[in-house]
C-alpha cells in the first residue's frame, strides 16, 4: 500500500514525500538526507523511517532535541499508524496512506522543544530558506516528491549583486524579459497562451503542457472541471494529456505552484489517457492569478526520467504564469475600455440628438397636439409603446420624446432599424455575441438590449422581424433573461421597449407573417403619427424651421421663401412626409442662387402617397362636373375602402378620421363592398 509523509509548518503544508518499501528515508539538517530541514533545532541526522514486517517504523537517531509523535517524545522504534503526526524541530510530518485525506483536515501543531542547540548543531553560514534552496528536492532515482511555492519565485524579487553570477538565473532572466515584452504585444488569449508555452519549453525541462483558463463570469469556486484548454504543446507524445484533477484542484485551492517528480506509477498525480494509461514521470502545475483571482493554470509534464524538471524550472514556470496573468488582465481591461468607449460614443450621439432640433416635435396642428398629449400620457409608465405612421413622419422623434419625458430620461436611448439587417445580424445586434460565435466575431460585443439597460430601446420597422427573432424578442418583452449569440450565460436587463412600424400589423397577423401573441404584447399603448399631408398648418412652420437650421450650417444668407414657393409647399401632398420636406429644404438652401427660395428651387417628386391610386386621389377632371361635396366624399370613401380591401381601420387612418366616423359615413352613403369580378 502507498504511504506518504505530508510536511507542514504550522497549518500550512510545504512538501509531500512518497514512501517506497525497501528504501529508508532519513531526515535531518545535512544535505545527504532525503528529507532536509534547514533548521537549527534539527540534528544533522535526526531520524529515519523504514519499512519492516509490513509496517512503517519511525526511529530517532539520538537527536539533540528529540522526535515527537502526538506530542510524546519517541524513545525507541515506533510503528506509524494512519494519521500520526511526527514533530521534528519546527516541522510536522503527517503519515497517511490516502493522500487526499491529508488535505481535507487541519493538523494541530506538535509541541516544539525550546532547548538552545549546542555549537555542533549550528549551521555554518546560517540556515538557507526553503524558498530559494533546491537541496530538499530529491533526485530522479529517489521516491516521489512534491514541491510547492507560494509567490516566492526568485524571478519576482530583485537580484542581489552576488546572485548575478549564476548563469542559470542570468539566462532565464533574459528569456523571461523577452517573453514579457512579447506577451504585451498579443491581442488575444490564444496568442498569449501559445507564446507562453513556447517560452516554457525553452526554459524548462518538459516535453508536454498546456495553458488552461477559467471561463469568464464563472459563478462559484474554480475547479479542474471548469478549466478550458486554450493552447497545448507536446514534443514527444502525439497528443497532450490533461492534468490530473487532484493536482489541478490542489493548485487551485491552495493558490500554490506544485512540482511532483517520479510519479510514473502514481495514479493520483500522473496524467492519464482515455484508456487509463499513465504518461508522465514529472509534473509542474502553477496557478495563473491576478489580484487574488484565479484565471487558470499552467500545466507542464515530462515523460522522460532523464529529463526531469527541478526547483529552478518551478520558479521559471511561476514567473511565466505571472506574466500570463498580467497579459490576460490587460486584454480583459482593453476589451472593457473598448466597450465603455463604444457606449460613451453612443451616449454622446444620443445627447447631441437630445440637445439638437431633431429631438423636437415642430408644429401646432390639431393632429400633432393630439400626438403630444398621447406622449405625455404614455411617458410616465413602463408599458410598451407602439408607434404607427408612414415612413418619414418622425416616429423616432416621437419615441425620443416619450423617453426624455419618462423617469428613464437619464438612462440610455438606443435605436435599431430591424429592416436594415439580415436575420443573423439582427439577432447579434439585439442580443450581442461572444468571441468566436461566427465568422468575423473576433471580440465579445454587447447587444442593443444590454446597451439600453435601465433606459429605452426603440425598434423601428418591427414588422420586418423574422419569426425566429420574434419568438426570442417576445421572451425578453415578458421579462425573461436572454443569452448572447454563441454564449451560455443568462443576461437580465431592465429596458422599456418602444416599437414603430409603417406596416399593417393586423393584416400581417392574419397572413401569419407576424406572431399574434407578440402583436398583443406590443400593442399596449398606441401612438398614431399622422402624415404631413394631414398636418397642413405644420408644413410652413417646418419649412421655416429647416431653413433656419441649414442656413446656420451652410452660412447662406437667405431671406426666406417666395409667395409661390410657400403656396407650392402648402399644396404638395408630401409622399415622403417630414423626411422629404427636410431634404427638399436642405437642397434648396445649398443650391438656391438668389436671396429667396423660389418654386424652381424646390425639387418635388410626382410619387403617389401611400394608399393612393388613380381611384382614391381627389379626381382631377378634364372638364367641370357638377358634383355635390357629399357625392365627392362618398366616391372618395368608397375608393379608399376598395383600395384597402375594406379594412376600415386602415381606411380611417388614410382618410384622417376616426373609425366610428367612417362607420357613420358608410351607413349614411349606403356603401357596400363590390362583388369580385368574374
Amino acid at each position: 500500500m502507498l504511504a506518504y509523509l505530508v510536511i507542514r509548518e504550522g497549518a500550512k503544508w510545504t512538501d509531500v514525500f512518497r514512501l517506497t518499501p525497501g528504501r529508508t528515508v532519513t531526515i535531518g539538517r545535512a544535505s545527504t538526507n532525503q528529507i532536509v530541514f534547514k533548521d537549527e533545532r534539527c540534528s544533522r541526522c535526526h531520524a529515519e523511517i523504514f519499512h519492516t514486517g509490513g509496517r512503517w517504523t519511525l526511529r530517532d537517531l539520538d537527536s539533540r532535541n528529540g522526535t515527537f509523535v502526538a506530542g510524546e517524545r519517541v524513545g525507541a522504534d515506533y510503528v506509524l499508524e494512519e494519521g500520526d503526526v511526527v514533530g521534528i524541530a519546527h516541522r510536522q510530518l503527517e503519515f497517511v496512506h490516502n493522500l487526499p485525506d491529508a488535505f481535507s483536515k487541519s493538523t494541530p501543531a506538535a509541541p516544539e522543544p525550546v532547548r538552545v542547540p549546542t555549537e555542533d548543531e549550528t549551521v555554518v553560514g546560517g540556515a538557507l530558506p526553503d524558498s530559494i534552496s533546491d537541496s530538499n528536492v530529491l533526485g530522479a532515482f529517489e521516491p516521489t516528491s512534491i514541491t510547492h511555492r507560494r509567490r516566492d519565485t526568485k524571478f519576482l524579487e530583485p537580484f542581489e549583486e552576488e546572485e548575478t553570477t549564476s548563469s542559470r538565473i542570468a539566462r532565464d532572466a533574459a528569456a523571461l524579459c523577452r517573453l514579457a515584452f512579447e506577451m504585451g504585444k498579443m491581442q488575444d488569449e490564444v496568442s498569449v497562451a501559445n507564446l507562453a508555452l513556447d517560452g516554457l519549453f525553452q526554459g524548462a525541462k518538459v516535453d508536454g503542457g498546456a495553458i488552461l483558463l477559467c471561463p469568464r463570469n464563472l459563478d462559484g469556486p474554480t475547479t479542474a472541471e471548469n478549466l478550458i484548454c486554450v493552447a497545448t504543446r507536446t514534443d514527444v507524445l502525439p497528443t497532450y494529456y490533461r492534468v490530473s484533477d487532484f493536482v489541478a484542484n490542489m493548485a487551485l485551492r491552495e493558490g500554490e505552484a506544485v512540482l511532483a517528480r517520479n510519479i510514473a506509477d502514481d495514479s493520483t498525480l500522473a496524467s492519464r489517457d482515455s484508456k487509463g494509461m499513465l504518461h508522465s514521470t514529472s509534473v509542474v502545475c502553477a496557478p495563473i492569478r491576478h489580484d487574488g483571482n484565479t484565471l487558470g493554470l499552467v500545466h507542464l509534464y515530462s515523460t522522460d526520467t532523464a529529463r526531469t524538471p527541478d526547483a529552478d524550472d518551478l520558479h521559471y514556470t511561476m514567473y511565466v504564469a505571472e506574466n500570463v496573468a498580467m497579459a490576460l488582465w490587460r486584454l480583459e481591461r482593453q476589451q472593457e475600455l473598448a466597450e465603455d468607449l463604444s457606449l460613451s460614443r453612443s451616449e454622446i450621439v444620443e445627447l447631441r440628438k437630445q440637445l439638437g432640433a431633431e429631438s423636437e416635435l415642430v408644429g401646432n396642428s390639431t393632429s400633432l397636439q393630439r400626438v403630444k398629449l398621447q406622449i405625455q400620457q404614455a411617458a410616465p409608465s413602463r408599458a410598451t409603446v407602439l408607434i404607427r405612421g408612414e415612413s418619414g413622419v418622425g416616429k423616432e422623434l416621437v419615441a425620443r420624446a416619450v423617453h426624455y419625458s419618462s423617469p428613464r430620461k437619464n438612462g440610455p436611448f438606443v435605436c435599431l432599424n430591424c429592416a436594415a439587417l439580415t436575420e443573423t445580424l439582427l439577432e447579434s445586434e439585439l442580443f450581442g455575441h461572444e468571441r468566436g460565435a461566427f465568422t468575423g466575431a473576433t471580440e465579445r460585443k454587447i447587444g442593443k438590449f444590454e446597451a439600453a439597460d435601465e433606459g429605452t430601446i426603440m425598434l423601428d420597422e418591427i414588422g420586418e422581424m423574422s419569426p425566429s427573432i420574434q419568438a426570442k424578442f417576445l421572451r425578453v418583452l415578458e421579462g425573461h433573461p436572454f443569452e448572447r449569440v454563441g454564449g451560455s450565460n443568462a443576461v437580465k436587463v431592465d429596458v422599456r421597449v418602444i416599437a414603430a412600424t409603417n406596416r399593417d400589423l393586423e393584416r400581417a397577423v392574419e397572413d401569419r407573417d407576424f406572431r399574434r401573441d407578440l402583436y398583443f404584447r406590443l400593442n399596449v399603448l398606441e401612438v398614431s403619427v399622422p402624415p404631413l399631408r394631414k398636418r397642413g398648418s405644420d408644413v410652413i412652420e417646418l419649412a421655416h424651421h429647416f431653413l433656419e437650421r441649414y442656413r446656420q450650417e451652410t452660412g447662406r444668407r437667405l431671406n426666406g421663401y417666395t409667395a409661390d414657393a410657400l403656396e407650392l409647399l402648402r399644396s404638395y401632398r408630401w409622399p415622403g412626409n417630414v423626411r422629404e420636406l427636410k431634404n427638399v429644404i436642405e437642397r434648396a438652401v445649398v443650391l438656391a442662387p438668389g436671396d429667396y427660395i423660389g418654386v424652381e428651387d424646390l425639387n418635388l417628386s410626382n410619387l403617389a402617397t401611400p394608399g393612393e391610386s388613380s381611384e382614391n386621389v381627389l379626381p382631377r377632371f378634364e372638364a367641370y362636373q357638377p358634383l355635390t361635396l357629399a357625392e365627392l366624399e362618398a366616391r372618395h370613401i368608397e375608393a379608399t375602402l376598395s383600395e384597402t380591401g375594406w379594412n376600415k381601420s386602415r381606411a380611417a387612418t388614410i382618410l384622417g378620421i376616426e373609425r366610428s366616423t367612417l362607420d357613420r359615413k358608410i351607413r349614411r352613403y349606403k356603401l357596400q363592398p363590390r362583388p369580385p369580378a368574374r
